[in-house]
């Protein structure tokens, strides 16, 4: 779950496309909608005003991707995170949509609250719980990419820790010793939380995560998620925009 550290920005001067020495595609993504979700319309002016992408919005009840090519599931408060965070939105018709699409390897990305609805789908291994000291957290941290051989991961410098907002209270990652080695065996963790310099040590795990989890992939690596929202660092009105290297490293490697 998370809070929105920024309502929707609007810059007053006209908004050009970010340029970029990384060929990038031009592909539709769809943004799913459930009651709570709060970081849609960030994800949204990100995907469109900055990538310059096609997007179009989901709503929890529609049984129809409209055409989506990528899937995206934001951070928020899906049905209130009541029973648990993601419980609930994992029952929606369009999650039945978006299962189907994963299945047939259709890609798919949930951030925050739409990592925890995706390990409740299944559609990713382990699970959310509350994070170690019990308390919300909100603040910048920094992590680090764990593998290439992922289109969130391969055109970022394997060394480059990105300093990336989370905002949540179930964030500590959780899984049993055999899906844990099944994700090491696969290559599937895609980001641990490490220090500014890229060690990652417990000190930079800031909510008990397993060996400093930030992110993971399915073993066919159409599935991802990960709890730091990557769009409230893309804009140089944030003065953050490391976030913007995983929205390149998408559009530069995947394939439609």
């Amino acid at each position: 779950m998370c809070f929105m550290i920024l309502n929707e920005y609007r810059p007053i001067s006209p908004i050009t496309i970010r340029p970029t020495a990384i060929k990038l595609i031009l592909m539709k993504f769809g943004v799913v909608i459930f009651p709570g979700s709060n970081c849609d319309e960030d994800l949204i002016y990100v995907l469109e005003k900055i990538m310059g992408q096609e997007v179009v919005r989901l709503w929890h009840k529609d049984h129809d991707l409209q055409g989506a090519e990528f899937i995206v599931l934001p951070g928020g408060f899906s049905f209130g995170d009541y029973l648990r965070s993601g419980a609930i939105a994992r029952f929606s018709p369009i999650m039945q949509e978006v299962i189907r699409f994963a299945a047939n390897g259709g890609y798919v990305l949930g951030i925050c609250n739409g990592f925890q609805i995706l390990t409740e789908a299944g559609l990713l291994e382990g699970a959310l719980l509350h994070n170690e000291n019990r308390k919300f957290i909100c603040r910048n941290i920094y992590m680090k990419p764990q593998t290439s051989n992922s289109l969130i991961t391969a055109q970022i410098d394997p060394q480059r820790a990105l300093k990336i907002p989370i905002a949540h209270g179930e964030g500590n990652y959780f899984a049993d010793p055999e899906v844990l080695q099944s994700l090491k065996d696969n290559d599937q963790i895609l980001f641990r939380y490490c220090d500014e310099s890229g060690n990652i040590t417990p000190e930079s795990n800031p909510n008990g995560s397993l060996e400093n989890i930030a992110g993971i992939c399915n073993k066919e690596r159409n599935v991802f998620g990960f709890m730091p929202h990557p769009e409230r660092a893309a804009d140089a009105l944030v003065a953050n925009e490391d976030g913007l290297a995983i929205f390149e490293s998408i559009l530069s490697m995947v394939k439609v």
